[in-house]
């Protein structure tokens, strides 16, 4: 497949003939509840962009710009390595070269801000974006007449640029159906929005809603199927199949002594990437892909002792450290699309040890979460509203926590070994 043929398969092509031109000021919202995609989907147009030749500005709250950059390489690369286009390491230096990546580790922003980073990088390094992206903002942290001003500028901002304007925002859990109008916090701002795009997951698959467009005829909704971890078209009766290189893969973890150390050396073995976050004062077993998360990082992840007793149905000691290690969990699966823990499952269903908070983030999000009981020498795959036997799982995401307990038994190691080479055959070099 040429260069051509791969912009033409991109989804942002669908989009295109409902969202016409998408520039000289639009407002796009990729609206989604946590830990559903709109980082990945919003990525995916930065990509695009790219590709076609126009420079993207990505802005991150909340987030570091290495956590942003590995987004963007692992996209593309699983990208181009399925497509196999001719030239993909010039195609990577080329893209990047379009693009800049401005992260705030405070989830604080202002139109004043967007107007001095892109003065910035005008006067610096002549960039002018054709596209912005705003991801992480909080449609709720000012009032609607503040965050109306704010909008206003954001967009005239993007016009003087000639850009189009994408912006992400958090919904809550939308049950059994689909919204068919925009939901909560945006639809307060509705006039202001010209594009809405709703994500919506079902089973390893993600439904793309077009809930309002510039084009005068409605779309048929749901527009568009996508893979949950790459964010791919899925082709009608396809069954979602795991990137074609093992470097397109990264585990997400801790690297804690135990189950995390062992998922580590399984990863550096197999050739598969390593994000291991880790804080000031905790000492990991795992070095490689180690990321120190700041205190306002760890803060994203903050939970209210109140709501982690009544979900995890336990009180943990020494508070402090624990808090950071809950905390730390959530970089762990925020942007998975799967989660392996290795430990035991307690009779209430959750997991036992601070590591269980992973798969009630992942439950909590609907993602695919599976748990090797080692008292049970089993795997168990929660099933809607229960854990049921998995006999033999696979990791099919490009990125995929890995956690679990320090007391790791000689049958866990096993069983993440196993799982290693279930998904990708023998260790690298082997």
């Amino acid at each position: 497949m040429d260069l051509q043929q791969l912009i033409a398969s991109s989804p942002v092509r669908m989009l295109e003939t409902m969202i016409p031109a998408g520039k000289g000021g639009t407002l796009g919202v990729c609206m989604a509840h946590a830990g559903i995609g709109k980082t990945a989907f919003l990525i995916q147009i930065g990509i695009d962009g790219t590709l076609c030749d126009k420079k993207v500005l990505h802005v991150a709250l909340g987030q570091t710009t290495e956590h942003v950059q590995s987004w963007y390489e692992t996209l593309l690369n699983d990208l181009l390595a399925r497509c196999a286009v001719d030239g993909a390491d010039e195609i990577i230096a080329e893209t990047a070269t379009r693009r800049v990546i401005q992260s705030f580790a405070d989830l604080d922003f202002s139109a004043d801000r967007l107007e001095q980073i892109c003065e910035l990088y005008n006067s610096t390094m002549q960039f002018t974006p054709d596209i912005i992206i705003i991801d992480g903002y909080d449609w709720e942290s000012l009032g609607d007449i503040e965050t109306t001003a704010l909008l206003e500028a954001c967009k005239a901002c993007a016009a003087r640029l000639d850009a189009a304007l994408w912006i992400s925002a958090g919904t809550a859990p939308d049950g059994d159906q689909p919204p068919v109008a925009i939901p909560g916090p945006c639809d307060t701002f509705e006039s202001l929005i010209d594009a809405a795009i709703f994500l919506r997951p079902i089973d390893r698959q993600v439904q793309v809603y077009l809930l309002k467009a510039q084009a005068a005829a409605a779309a048929q909704n749901p527009v568009m199927l996508l893979h949950s971890d790459t964010f791919r078209l899925v082709s009608p009766g396809q069954i979602p199949s795991a990137p074609a290189s093992r470097s397109a893969y990264v585990l997400l973890s801790g690297g804690a002594r135990g189950a995390e150390e062992t998922f580590g050396k399984c990863a550096e073995e197999w050739g598969l990437a390593e994000e291991n976050y880790t804080f000031k004062g905790h000492s990991p077993a795992r070095s490689r892909g180690l990321i120190l998360l700041s205190d306002a990082e760890l803060e994203q992840g903050h939970v209210s002792p109140v709501y982690l007793k009544a979900q995890m149905h336990r009180s943990y000691p020494d508070p402090t450290t624990t808090d950071k290690v809950i905390q730390s969990i959530w970089h762990q699966v925020n942007t998975a699309s799967e989660v392996f823990v290795v430990g035991a499952i307690n009779d209430d269903a959750t997991v036992r040890g601070g590591t269980g908070w992973a798969a009630e983030l992942g439950r909590h999000w609907r993602k695919r979460v599976f748990v090797f009981d080692q008292g049970k020498n089993a795997w168990f795959r929660w099933n809607n509203d229960a854990w049921v036997m998995e006999q033999a799982p696979r990791i099919t995401g490009a990125r995929f926590t890995g956690t679990g307990t320090r007391n790791l038994t000689e049958q866990g190691r096993n069983a993440i070994r196993d799982l290693f080479e279930r998904s990708f055959g023998a260790p690298a070099g082997a």
